[in-house]
C-alpha cells in the first residue's frame, strides 16, 4: 500500500528498469521539446494554429470512432451518441479534424474512454502494475485493452493499408503533442521526485481508477476507525432520550 492505495505490484525489478530506459528517453524527448517551444515563441504572434496543433487534432479525431465503439460495449449511448456526432462534425466542417468546431461552437467535447475502460465495466479485475515502455505506466487490464483498441476501431476496417499507416502516425504524433504540452508537469515528476517510480505509479493508478469509477479500490486513511457504526433507519433504540 502506497499512500492509502492499494498497490499490486509483483513485477516492480523490471518496471523499474523500463521506468529507467522512459525516463532517459523522457529526458531527451524533453530537450527536443523545449527546443521547439523556445522557437515557437520567437515565431509571429497572429493567433494561427501551429501546424503541431494541427497535427493533435487530427490525431484526436481519428480515435473517436474506436470511443464510440467502447461507449456502446459499456452501455453508455450518450457519449457514444456525442462521440459520433463530434467526429463527423470535425471530419466535414473542421477538415478531416484539423479543427474543433464541434466542441468550440455547438459544445460536443469528447468522452475520453478505452478498451481498458470498457473491461473494468465488465468487471475484469485491474491485474498487476506494469510500466511499458516507451507507452509508460498501465496495467494487465489496460495492457490487453490496448491490443483489443486497435482490432475495434472501426477505421480499421475501412482504411486501406496506407491510409492506416497514416491514421496510426497521426495518432501517434497527437500522444507525442500531449506529452509536448504538459511537459513541465512530467518532467518535475520524472526527474525531480525522491522516488519517480512509485511517484509514477501512484498518480497513474489513483486517476485511472478514478476514471474508470472503481469503487473500492482505494483505501481512505482518514477514515475514523473508531466512530461508531451506522445504524439501520428503522431501528429504534429503547435508552435513547
Amino acid at each position: 500500500m502506497q499512500d492509502g492505495i492499494l498497490i499490486n505490484d509483483p513485477y516492480e525489478a523490471e518496471n523499474r528498469r523500463t521506468h529507467d530506459f522512459n525516463k532517459s528517453l523522457a529526458a531527451r524527448l524533453s530537450g527536443s521539446d523545449k527546443h521547439a517551444n523556445s522557437d515557437a515563441e520567437t515565431a509571429p504572434k497572429g493567433g494561427q494554429m501551429q501546424p503541431a496543433d494541427l497535427v493533435i487534432n487530427m490525431g484526436a479525431n481519428l480515435s473517436l470512432p474506436g470511443k464510440v465503439v467502447n461507449n456502446l460495449l459499456q452501455g453508455r449511448p450518450a457519449p457514444a451518441a456525442r462521440n459520433l456526432s463530434r467526429f463527423i462534425v470535425n471530419t466535414t466542417i473542421g477538415i478531416a479534424g484539423m479543427f474543433d468546431p464541434a466542441g468550440r461552437k455547438l459544445g460536443l467535447n469528447e468522452t475520453d474512454t478505452d478498451f481498458g475502460e470498457t473491461l473494468a465495466v465488465w468487471g475484469v479485475p485491474e491485474g498487476a502494475y506494469l510500466e511499458l515502455p516507451v507507452l509508460g505506466p498501465s496495467t494487465q487490464r489496460d495492457s490487453a485493452g490496448k491490443v483489443i483498441d486497435l482490432v475495434l476501431d472501426p477505421l480499421v476496417h475501412i482504411l486501406t493499408g496506407p491510409q492506416i499507416a497514416a491514421e496510426y502516425a497521426l495518432r501517434i504524433g497527437a500522444k507525442v503533442g500531449d506529452r509536448a504540452r504538459f511537459s513541465d508537469s512530467m518532467d518535475s515528476v520524472l526527474q525531480q521526485s525522491a522516488d519517480s517510480y512509485a511517484q509514477t505509479r501512484l498518480i497513474y493508478l489513483m486517476h485511472r481508477r478514478h476514471d474508470v469509477g472503481e469503487k473500492g479500490a482505494e483505501f481512505d486513511p482518514y477514515d475514523d476507525l473508531y466512530a461508531e457504526p451506522e445504524q439501520d433507519a428503522g431501528f429504534i433504540d429503547p435508552y435513547a432520550d
